[in-house]
């Protein structure tokens, strides 16, 4: 290696330290000072890894030789091949030959850009900053044995100037990736906000539907049915004749009664299970529609549904039924199937039509779908809607991580929503 002035090294320093202002990302920093570095230690590849917060992955950022190593957006620091200087284990690692080196093989080791590039004379300094390794510098060359002490010398220095402008970058880009993450959880947190005013103002609507169904049928029912018997109290020659029209009346008002109660509260649930409750409906959604619909219910659940929280069963049964309402109201379809499994601790609930499908634009079924999808954040499920297989259709598909005991907990909303 030639050898030059004190002065000359240092300027070369020092353009590095002037090279690096104003680069805001890794990649851009380290192919602005590569030259300057060329000038110092020559290289035919030349690349910075950046170690993470979390210690475990790390980020390679590359010049000179496009390898995998840069395509990978980050690898376990336990596979990279300089891993025992990326663990502090040593202060340097020197090879005239990477190719042939055994520190390099390690099972698992992620060497084969080494060998497919060629890179067998190889330097690697570490990168510290208040006593914490947060990368290493590396320089390869294809030729066996191109490097010597004063390499090595050369590298510390440039990793000392490089290091504490790397840190920056780092901590700079985890404070963006904290503010995505934070800004992300806000408005996931206003998503769900405004997704439960919706559904309270839906269940509202409902309450008061059910109110004036109670006000206007039952409630005038049972009103004309007292005065009448109290007209009769006071005829003395009542008889059964005039009893059994206020009878069948009577019957015809604890009919609409009980529909009523069965809109507000599964009952079929309580008393049968998941699987009864979803058939129970399906059969009844269909023959009030009138439509020649042909339906399945398929549960390879083993029972875990009928293990759920009540409040959390009734959710996913709110959604099936909505799913279902739509596919008969508005799908057109000769063929509805619902599916419902539970695999890898995951229970899966599946609507699916061979209908007109949601068109361009998914408004099919309208407030239904956004209190749907509200309902299954509430319990903490993902939903999706969309084109069935081989894009026929409407299929809905409600995905609900269990818990070792069996279900989710269920939260305040879920139970107030339910």
């Amino acid at each position: 290696m030639s050898r030059q002035r004190p002065d000359t090294r240092l300027n070369q320093f020092l353009r590095i330290a002037r090279l690096l202002a104003g680069q805001l990302d890794f990649l851009s920093a380290i192919r602005a000072v590569a030259a300057e570095i060329a000038g110092i230690v020559p290289h035919d590849h030349l690349d910075v890894c950046i170690v993470r917060s979390d210690g475990k992955v790390h980020t390679a950022y590359e010049t000179g030789i496009d390898t995998a190593w840069g395509s990978a957006p980050q690898a376990p620091v336990d596979r990279s091949p300089i891993r025992s200087l990326l663990m502090g284990e040593v202060d340097h690692i020197l090879t005239d030959d990477a190719t042939r080196d055994p520190r390099f093989r390690f099972p698992g080791a992620f060497t084969r850009p080494i060998h497919e590039h060629g890179l067998r004379a190889r330097i690697h300094v570490p990168m510290i900053v208040h006593g914490e390794v947060i990368g290493a510098l590396s320089c390869s060359r294809h030729e066996a044995g191109a490097y010597g002490a004063s390499d090595v010398r050369n590298c510390r220095y440039i990793a000392e100037i490089l290091a504490p402008y790397f840190f920056a970058l780092r901590a700079a880009e985890d404070a963006r990736r904290s503010a995505i993450v934070e800004a992300e959880a806000r408005a996931r947190e206003e998503g769900l906000r405004q997704g439960a005013l919706r559904l309270t103002e839906a269940l509202e609507a409902e309450r008061q539907r059910i109110g004036m169904d109670l006000h206007d049928q039952t409630l005038a029912e049972l009103t004309r049915l007292a005065r009448r018997l109290e007209q009769l109290a006071e005829a003395p020659a009542a008889g059964r004749a005039d009893l059994l029209p206020l009878i069948a009346s009577l019957q015809d008002s604890m009919a609409g009664l009980r529909q009523i109660i069965e809109a507000a509260k599964p009952t079929v649930l309580q008393l049968f299970g998941f699987r009864d409750a979803v058939e129970n409906h399906l059969d009844r959604a269909v023959r009030d529609s009138g439509a020649a619909i042909a339906t399945r219910v398929v549960d390879s659940t083993g029972g875990a549904l009928d293990h759920l929280p009540g409040p959390v069963a009734v959710t996913l049964l709110r959604i099936v039924q909505e799913a279902v309402n739509n596919a008969v109201s508005h799908a057109g379809a000769a063929d509805l199937t619902v599916e419902m499994s539970a695999e890898g601790g995951v229970l899966l609930l599946k609507v699916a039509d061979n209908g007109c499908g949601l068109g361009p634009s998914p408004r099919r079924g309208g407030a239904g779908i956004d209190n749907m999808r509200t309902r299954a954040r509430l319990v903490g499920a993902r939903f999706a809607i969309g084109p069935g297989p081989a894009g026929q259709g409407t299929e809905m598909r409600l995905t609900l991580p269990l818990t070792p005991a069996g279900a989710p907990e269920a939260s305040e909303a879920v139970r107030a929503a339910s």
